[in-house]
């Protein structure tokens, strides 16, 4: 029988997952969208964990034995580890690669680089969380401060480790637009555009507050890949890995075919 090669792949949105599968990443974003049983369309993001990778927590190596091809010789798509607490398990030096897939099944990788904070950055930016945290906040912090707050165990909501974009929106330019016309679509899917409004004239006006959650929910498969920049960063009290996101242009020339989903 035919021997394929394992990977560890953690499910970071729409659900999280550690699962072992016999696929590529590529492979595995195709099926996760159209070519499972179980129903789903929409965006997946998803990160290759080192196959060598152990913590007590999970039980890698007993779902190891069970990774074989199916009795047609075809590989095991899937093997799941666990579903629950995933990522404050996944040590952030483990995490190799991002991938982002479309609805139609198509991937795009996102590699690791180095996070510099912009001094020229605007005063407010958006962050939406997407693990364990599915929430979408608008801070003073840049990514790193960010991250290292929801991190620190000293607030009600921090968590042991956190996933997270940030949301390439100009805030000047929507106040303007709001002005003019308070019924034009909103900047972020699923948020009221008068709640931005508010939420960002309430942070500009107290200098005593950092934060204001926009939605309990990120809705981010109304999204588009395109707002994403500066990129992802996973962060816990001690470490950060941030995955830069491409330009479009990059992205167009070197897969068209994410491109045009995203």
């Amino acid at each position: 029988m035919r021997q394929y090669e394992p990977h560890l792949y953690m499910i970071c949105y729409p659900n999280s997952a550690l699962v072992l599968s016999q696929l590529s990443p590529e492979n595995f974003g195709a099926r996760y969208n159209y070519g499972s049983s179980t129903f789903y369309s929409g965006k997946l993001i998803f990160a290759e964990i080192d196959i060598d990778y152990r913590n007590d927590y999970f039980q890698i190596d007993k779902a190891l034995d069970r990774l074989n091809p199916h009795e047609d010789g075809s590989p095991k798509a899937t093997r799941y580890i666990s579903s629950y607490r995933v990522l404050e398990h996944v040590d952030i030096d483990a995490i190799q690669t991002l991938y982002l897939a479309n609805a139609d099944g198509t991937c795009y990788p996102l590699h690791p680089g180095k996070y510099e904070p912009n001094p020229e950055e605007q005063d407010l930016k958006v962050f939406a969380e997407i693990t364990p945290l599915t929430m979408l906040t608008l801070s003073k912090k840049n990514m790193r401060e960010f991250g290292r707050w929801f991190t620190s165990g000293k607030h009600q909501l921090s968590v042991p480790r956190l996933l997270f974009l940030q949301v390439n929106i100009d805030i000047d330019l929507f106040l303007d637009e709001f002005e003019r016309n308070p019924f034009a679509p909103p900047p972020l899917e699923g948020v009221h555009p008068s709640k931005v409004r508010n939420a960002i004239l309430e942070l500009r006006r107290r200098k005593d507050k950092d934060l204001k959650a926009l939605t309990l929910d990120t809705a981010f498969t109304k999204e588009s890949y395109r707002k994403i920049n500066p990129g992802f960063m996973v962060v816990d009290e001690h470490k950060e890995k941030f995955f830069p996101m491409p330009s479009l242009k990059e992205i167009e020339m070197t897969n068209f075919r994410f491109y045009k989903g995203m």
